[in-house]
């Protein structure tokens, strides 16, 4: 599934006294000068941005614009782009096409990647080769860009998302960044989906954020649970004893942001919660928050009927921890879903 408060996060590394820093003199062109930063002033970041415009993407966006830092919105549809962040709300952000990305990604000082169709949708032989190749033909064009910076203007760190899908499903397991991959489909998918953004320049930082359930109010997965509850035909997917683990759109946003700042995180990071809950459990607090019933479920042959195949996306799950997250000290804001619920419907 696909699937803001901003918060001020210190800097906790040492900050360059000479940095690559762009100006709007062109397109995405840069310029080279030298800039000295006292230990009390944050440095400012320029940051392409691809997927910006879904769920994720546009609240990371909202968030770096309103830190003051430069945002290259990388996009294969002008108009959408421009109807999310009008220039009007969103002063100095640039939006370029793909044959633009290039001159963008050399003026970044980082680069997040988070383009892929939506796998909450009925799946066919054709969308389900979609679903790997939007994936994977992104990454590969992002990467091959960044390598092919001269290393004068290369991004230092990528911040590629994945899913927690890599490790497949079980009721019994607990998963980690050290487990292995699963066997299934979107576990195939996320393995390509990392291995291509592993081929990035070796001296640039790879952060791989495997992303849970993303919880907030305006997408993701509440935007198609939420009506079902409003017309009291809300209660658990398939037997609701399967993992749901999820993690609410401001701890995401938050985690993505401290992954560009961060040279401490690198390598692959769960960008999940740190209490997942069985998906009985989940809709059981979300019918509590909206004053709503939540006995009625809903059976998996309904399921299999509208999502085919795709339905194991919600049919299946895992029980995943953000180990290296809470080894980093990363500071969830919202780590029980009872408070992420009630913050989102209040």
């Amino acid at each position: 599934m696909e699937l803001c408060r901003a918060t001020t996060f210190s800097w906790t590394h040492t900050v360059s006294t000479s940095l690559y820093i762009p100006q709007p003199s062109s397109m995405c062109e840069t310029k080279r000068f030298k800039v000295w930063c006292g230990s009390d002033q944050p440095q400012k970041m320029t940051v392409s941005v691809t997927g910006a415009t879904g769920f994720v993407g546009r609240r990371l966006v909202q968030r770096l614009h309103a830190d003051n830092h430069r945002v290259h919105v990388l996009t294969r549809s002008r108009s959408k782009a421009e109807l999310i962040f009008p220039v009007k709300d969103f002063p100095g952000i640039v939006i370029a096409e793909e044959p633009g990305w290039k001159d963008c990604i050399q003026g970044s000082n980082g680069v997040v990647n988070l383009a892929g169709m939506p796998i909450s949708t009925r799946w066919s032989s054709e969308i389900k080769k979609e679903i790997k190749q939007s994936r994977i033909r992104v990454t590969s064009k992002v990467v091959d860009l960044i390598n092919d910076a001269p290393d004068a203007v290369r991004p230092t760190v990528l911040v590629s998302a994945t899913a927690v899908g890599y490790y497949g499903s079980s009721e019994t397991k607990v998963f980690d960044e050290k487990s292995p991959s699963g066997n299934d489909y979107l576990a195939e998918v996320c393995r390509e989906w990392e291995s291509t953004a592993l081929r990035v320049d070796k001296d640039v930082r790879l952060a791989l954020i495997r992303i849970g359930v993303v919880l907030g109010k305006d997408g993701g997965a509440l935007a198609k649970m939420i009506p079902l509850f409003m017309l009291f035909a809300g209660g658990p997917l398939g037997s609701g004893k399967q993992w749901f683990s999820w993690i609410h759109l401001d701890d995401i946003v938050n985690l993505i942001y401290e992954a560009l700042s961060n040279p401490s995180y690198k390598g692959v990071i769960n960008g999940t919660a740190p209490n997942p809950v069985r998906l009985g459990e989940m809709c059981e607090h979300l019918g509590k928050a909206m004053g709503r019933p939540s006995w009625l479920p809903v059976p998996d042959i309904a399921l299999k009927a509208v999502l085919g195949e795709g339905a194991c996306v919600v049919l299946e799950g895992q029980r995943v921890l953000p180990a290296r997250a809470k080894e980093l000290g990363f500071p969830f804001k919202y780590p029980y879903v009872k408070d992420a619920l009630k913050a989102i419907l209040s």
